[in-house]
């Protein structure tokens, strides 16, 4: 229930602040080139909460729904204008002001990533060096020479540091050339080039982890079936158990992790064990009563202790980047054109068929990243926020109408042509547009769901 909540209130800030911020480069233009705004609005549906400015009569309004927002502003084609207003309307405007107030929602999107992106960097971004734990055999990483034990160092001319790193640059710069030129260190800390073939964009972009399908398995920490630190009133600890007992056997049966330790606790509620140990090199055998505690419909056992963790092994693989305003600024400039460039390429290939519409996500998912991303740290939920940002950014210039690049597209033509684009046309393109948007959004639901239930 909790990482529901978590999950509902992370969604609501993460799509408040973008929509304000895209909303916020419509109203700001058009002020700024002579146009009368009546209303910012973040969200729809009933009025939370409405101020109103004494000196511009602007309604500042927070609606009850939060997947959207509008900046009304005065126009002949929606209501009657007085004659001293009509050089304020947003109709009456020349073709260049209407294209860049229309411009400016999505560029404050872009902008709005450059500093998050920025601010992570002045944070600090912890991630895992790219090392890989095992390489699948048959496998396109099998096949172009990678082994258990190298890090990755370089993907065709980018650097990498961490996993996440690798991950965008496989997907980026396979896209872009097919093959790659990867540069690895080994165990023995020799530095190899090897070319990757990636090459089969449809099994690159196929749903799932990008790596797994190329035949890695990145590095993790490996949790072992032993006792750490002990909650207040813990059952092991008051029967005996030390923090560094691992655990071998119970009943009989091998533990082989320490989610398989939990899963056997679990189904002893108030049911003896017999646990076999290791403690200072020494078999010992104890009996374990795990307490019978409520979870939901189920009672289950619980002992009362968190696993142990090698934090050595982490800390020989944790790359921590943190760099100062200038650079942060330079490195947030490079992420975000890095990130845009990407997405503009996965719409392409998800249009032509080579990337799966699987990939494409709803507000449930959404709801879910960034509530995880919430809980991971203040530097990781601004990655997200600007992967976020520049998602709707791109989304907003496509050329369809009903979104922002479907008005730059009629704009575009009235320059070419001189006049504006007829209402006739413009309708039947709303009806279009309406149709396309709501087909997206059925396909984003149905793939949030499906994954529910997967």
């Amino acid at each position: 229930m909790n990482g529901i909540l978590v999950s509902l209130l992370s969604f609501i800030v993460a799509i408040s602040v973008i929509v304000t911020i895209h909303e916020f480069g419509h109203y700001i233009v058009a002020r700024l080139l002579g146009v009368k705004v009546l209303r910012f609005s973040v969200g729809f549906g009933r009025t939370l909460f409405k101020y109103i400015s004494p000196r511009s009569g602007i309604e500042y309004v927070v609606a009850a729904l939060p997947l959207g927002g509008y900046v009304k502003m005065l126009d002949e084609r929606e209501e009657p204008v007085a004659a001293h207003d009509q050089p304020r309307a947003f109709n009456n405007k020349s073709v260049y002001a209407r294209f860049a107030i229309v411009a400016a929602g999505p560029l404050f999107n872009f902008i709005f990533a450059i500093f998050a992106y920025a601010s992570m960097y002045m944070i600090g971004v912890q991630g895992l060096a790219p090392e890989i734990a095992k390489v699948e055999p048959n496998s396109i990483a099998y096949q172009a020479g990678l082994l258990p034990g190298d890090v990755l160092v370089r993907i065709n001319d980018r650097q990498v540091a961490t996993w996440e790193d690798a991950a965008l640059n496989l997907i980026g710069e396979g896209i872009k050339t097919g093959v790659v030129a990867l540069q690895k260190k080994t165990p023995a800390g020799d530095l190899e080039q090897h070319n990757l073939d990636l090459s089969d964009t449809r099994l690159l972009l196929a749903e799932g982890d990008p790596l797994t399908k190329i035949g890695i398995t990145p590095w993790r920490l490996q949790l072992a079936a032993k006792l750490g630190e002990f909650a207040r009133g813990s059952a092991a600890q008051a029967q005996g158990f030390l923090a560094g007992d691992l655990i071998l056997q119970a009943d009989g049966v091998a533990v082989k992790d320490w989610l398989h330790w939990v899963e056997l606790v679990k189904n002893h509620p108030n049911k003896e064990m017999n646990v076999v140990i290791l403690r200072q090199q020494q078999r010992l055998v104890m009996t374990l009563t795990p307490k019978a505690v409520q979870q939901g419909n189920d009672t289950i056992g619980r002992i009362g202790v968190k696993p142990w963790i090698d934090r050595e092994a982490i800390e020989a693989r944790q790359i921590v980047t943190q760099e100062n305003f200038f650079e942060a600024f330079s490195r947030g400039w490079s992420k975000t054109l890095d990130m845009s460039v990407l997405t503009v390429k996965l719409l392409g290939k998800l249009i032509t068929g080579e990337a799966s519409t699987k990939n494409i996500s709803g507000p449930i998912s959404i709801a879910e990243f960034a509530g995880i991303s919430a809980q991971m740290g203040l530097a990781t939920f601004l990655s997200t926020l600007a992967i976020i940002s520049i998602s709707i950014g791109i989304l907003n210039l496509l050329p369809v109408p009903m979104l922002d690049g479907g008005h730059l597209m009629y704009y575009l033509v009235e320059m070419v042509k001189g006049s504006q684009v007829s209402e006739t046309i413009q309708l039947q393109g709303q009806k279009i547009g309406i149709m396309l948007l709501a087909g997206l959004m059925l396909l984003a639901f149905y793939n949030d769901i499906q994954r529910l239930f997967s």
